[in-house]
């Protein structure tokens, strides 16, 4: 199974362990296409060694290709909402992560979407439960 991993990275980095951990997590479900949203040596300014156009050609390669999308949506980022509206449009099964405990509420326009799964969390091993709950009827 081919996994698109969602996560900020010009919306903020504050969660790269966490999304480092859930990826970590994910290739055990199949192949992550998106691993480096986790890493550490990323930073706001996003992949400087590649130009604009080629991170958009090759992401939406990569979403295209994909047989499901598992996007952490508690810090607020355009590219990911992007990317799910797109996995919307190609039909590609989406799951949402997010924590509320962070104070904030989640945009409408993600949870009041009825094609997406959109469940919330504290701690990682709940996120690993909603993704167990979401890859089994894909495997």
């Amino acid at each position: 199974m081919k996994i698109y991993f969602a996560g900020a990275i010009r919306g903020g980095r504050e969660d790269a362990q966490l999304y480092e951990n859930i990826i970590t997590y994910l290739k055990d479900k199949g192949q992550v296409l998106t691993e480096h949203v986790g890493s550490k040596n990323l930073n706001r300014k996003g992949e400087i060694s590649r130009k604009d156009e080629e991170i958009y050609d090759r992401d939406i390669k990569w979403l295209k290709s994909s047989d499901i999308v598992v996007a952490e949506v508690t810090t607020p980022s355009l590219g990911v909402g992007y990317e799910l509206g797109i996995a919307e449009k190609l039909n590609i099964p989406v799951l949402c992560l997010y924590r509320s405990d962070e104070g904030n509420r989640l945009s409408a326009m993600i949870s009041g979407n009825a094609s997406f799964i959109c469940r919330e969390y504290t701690v990682l091993i709940e996120a690993q439960k909603w993704i167990d709950d979401f890859t089994q009827s894909f495997t």
